[in-house]
């Protein structure tokens, strides 16, 4: 059976509906088109089980997509100093719920209003509307920053501060097409580069 993320049952039921009332109200051809955005909506929204890898010391990709940045950096706010840094492209054909990393701690969760401009830009992880996850793992400070993109307008982070999530775990959901910036310790190694295709919760990106 197709499960569907939480916050994608407004969507899917407000396209039934619509889909409903063109049958029953309008001719039936009039309810195609909106047979189709319901159908999207389902094939959007769903949220499939994936087979977590097992082992110590990696990580695993925080959400579906491409990776379009991988590159050392320096990132001040959360990490507070040298980081290595893998971001993902989630077009809107992509799996859309983003899962935990790693084992760890929920120490930050922030909204930060901001633009919606293309979520494959550099300029788009600090000026887009963006919430920013930062964990306390065994492994030193992990940020997780959902960005939202062009079409995108909304993230949901569904975790707060002192909750803790296991690898691969379920924790939140961008709608539509978007971006997942993940900032790792400095001395692990990136097993990705740029082009290859991630899957949430399977693909190892990196290990210690």
């Amino acid at each position: 059976m197709l499960k569907i993320a939480p916050e994608g049952w407004p969507f899917v039921a407000a396209a039934a509906v619509l889909t409903l009332a063109a049958y029953l109200i309008w001719r039936p051809w009039t309810a195609v088109l909106p047979f189709v955005l319901f159908l999207f909506m389902l094939f959007f929204f769903r949220d499939p089980e994936r087979a977590v890898p097992a082992g110590k010391d990696i990580f695993v990709s925080p959400a579906d997509g491409k990776v379009i940045v991988v590159r050392d950096t320096t990132e001040d706010e959360y990490i507070g100093g040298r980081a290595r840094q893998i971001s993902i492209f989630m077009s809107p054909f992509n799996v859309h719920v983003n899962r935990a990393p790693c084992d760890g701690k929920v120490v930050t969760v922030k909204h930060t209003p901001g633009g919606f401009s293309a979520a494959y830009t550099d300029e788009a992880s600090l000026s887009n509307e963006n919430i920013a996850m930062l964990l306390d793992t065994e492994y030193g400070k992990v940020l997780v920053r959902q960005v939202a993109g062009l079409v995108a307008r909304r993230a949901v982070c569904r975790v707060a501060p002192g909750d803790r999530l296991k690898r691969g775990e379920r924790y939140g959901i961008i709608k539509f097409s978007s971006r997942v910036d993940l900032y790792l310790p400095e001395e692990v190694e990136i097993l990705v580069k740029v082009g290859q295709r991630v899957r949430a919760g399977e693909t190892i990106v990196a290990r210690r």
